[in-house]
């Protein structure tokens, strides 16, 4: 879906001939077979916690199960021509750390590009609900987020679930530059009129509807809920994100940033 949104486009840095290639979170390993076609003679490794990744892949892609969180990453400094970093709401409980370790890990000059998703739906035409602070609002999907902001800071180690409106300016404080940020909204449905956003819109619809009790359960139990409350929440949610009298979407960031040729002109980190 969000290679549709991106109008094909696999990333937005201007790459020239990289060498060697990270994709953080690779999740079913798509990004790296893909980005193999478009540079054979580089070596593309994804990582992710769980080995999910197909085995038959093209000789340039290797997967590593691993943990970007952690403090040391199993490469040298400099090492990156291009690192991508993509959905990784609610996975760490600090992306600017992770952005920390790519600054170090890239060589200077080199890239990082994040594509984030911003999980809080949004509306420009006042066909959605308003949310109420005191309570459950007539749009599920409203409480489902709140539910989820609140309940990343009840889990053991936090989760930050809204990270992709701070990126940009994460990047800066960690000193990257040339930061870009490009914002694309995308359907919760297929209520637009727009032939491509209508397309759009129903492959939103059919993610958010797989993957919605697998991204509620944790978060939920956390909270205290019983599972037989977070199903039978979760038939609202899915009457919500089905809704198509409600104009919701939710935009999409893709930042890209440049490790300056020497480091010494990076900015003072802000807390």
């Amino acid at each position: 879906m969000f290679k549709l949104v991106m109008d094909g486009r696999l990333y937005n840095a201007p790459l020239e001939n990289p060498k060697q290639i990270l994709d953080v979170g690779t999740g079913s390993g798509i990004w790296p077979i893909e980005m193999a076609q478009l540079f054979p003679e580089a070596s593309i490794t994804g990582t992710d916690l769980s080995p999910v990744q197909p085995t038959e892949v093209p000789e340039n892609v290797h997967f590593l199960v691993d943990d970007a969180a952690e403090e040391e990453w199993l490469w040298e400094a400099d090492y990156f021509d291009f690192i991508h970093v993509a959905h990784m709401t609610g996975a760490m409980a600090s992306f600017k750390a992770l952005l920390r370790q790519s600054f170090k890990h890239l060589k200077p000059g080199s890239y990082i590009e994040c594509h984030e998703l911003d999980p809080k739906p949004k509306c420009d035409d006042g066909t959605m609900p308003p949310e109420n602070p005191d309570g459950f609002s007539s749009y599920a999907f409203h409480d489902w987020y709140d539910l989820n902001m609140r309940a990343s800071q009840e889990i053991e180690p936090t989760r930050q679930f809204r990270i992709a409106p701070r990126i940009e300016r994460w990047m800066k404080e960690v000193g990257f530059v040339d930061v870009k940020q490009q914002v694309f909204k995308i359907p919760v449905n297929t209520w637009p009129t727009d032939k491509r956003l209508k397309h759009i819109g129903q492959w939103s619809e059919t993610n958010w509807l797989e993957a919605l009790a697998g991204w509620s359960y944790k978060p939920f139990l956390a909270l205290g809920w019983s599972k037989s409350e977070i199903e039978v929440f979760l038939v609202d949610v899915r009457k919500s994100i089905q809704d198509r009298n409600v104009h919701a979407y939710m935009d999409f960031f893709v930042v890209t940033g440049r490790k300056p040729w020497t480091s010494m002109g990076a900015r003072r980190e802000q807390p």
